[in-house]
């Protein structure tokens, strides 16, 4: 049997190595398009990130004020009847909720004072506070009875009424009556942009 051997000339080589190039090439653009794709994800994604948590981080700051003007509010009523009673207009109240508050709920900030009148600050944030006296009754002094009858029962600095209330932690001090302090939660909640929310609680003692 004869076989027949057909010479392979430049040509039909140079046809055949094109053709494997172009599908190499090919090849080669669509990973190098995915890549790209896949890096500006990635690079949206990071800006996505960082951008929440700078405004996570600006809302938490601005809760400050919140704990600051609920500060001066009742400060410049310390030592006067005027905390024994509710007061909604100020997001006050004289007692302890029964169960604690959703604080995620819109409806539990419906009483409560929003900084600036409600208008955002230069950094989109709206700061709002509520106040808790830390009693079991509402509209009574810290030191008086309950509506039906039973001592109001208050978070205090140190006991009421007993001459050895105070003192120094010296050796040997002179022990002395001193003035108590009745505590106040103070809650503030921070609206900011892009649905931000941060709340954070404080409790705050003032002398009586």
């Amino acid at each position: 049997m004869r076989t027949h051997r057909f010479p392979r000339t430049p040509g039909n080589l140079r046809g055949r190595q094109h053709g494997v190039v172009l599908v190499i090439a090919l090849i080669v653009l669509v990973a190098m398009t995915l890549a790209a794709v896949g890096m500006t994800r990635s690079i949206d994604t990071a800006n996505v990130i960082a951008g929440n948590l700078g405004f996570k981080q600006s809302a938490l700051n601005a809760t400050d004020k919140g704990i600051e003007a609920a500060y001066q509010w009742l400060v410049a009523r310390a030592g006067t009847a005027t905390l024994n009673n509710s007061d909604l207009t100020a997001g006050y109240y004289s007692s302890m909720p029964g169960s604690e508050p959703d604080w995620t709920a819109s409806a539990t900030w419906n009483d409560a004072v929003d900084l600036d009148g409600g208008a955002a600050d230069p950094a989109g944030n709206v700061v709002s506070y509520l106040i808790h006296r830390m009693c079991t009754c509402p509209d009574a002094a810290y030191n008086g009875n309950c509506a039906g009858g039973a001592a109001n029962q208050c978070a205090l600095s140190m006991p009421t009424g007993a001459g050895a209330t105070g003192g120094s932690m010296a050796v040997g001090a002179v022990v002395f009556e001193g003035t108590p302090q009745v505590y106040y939660r103070v809650t503030v909640r921070t609206a900011g942009p892009r649905n931000t929310q941060s709340y954070v609680q404080s409790m705050i003692a003032v002398s009586q």
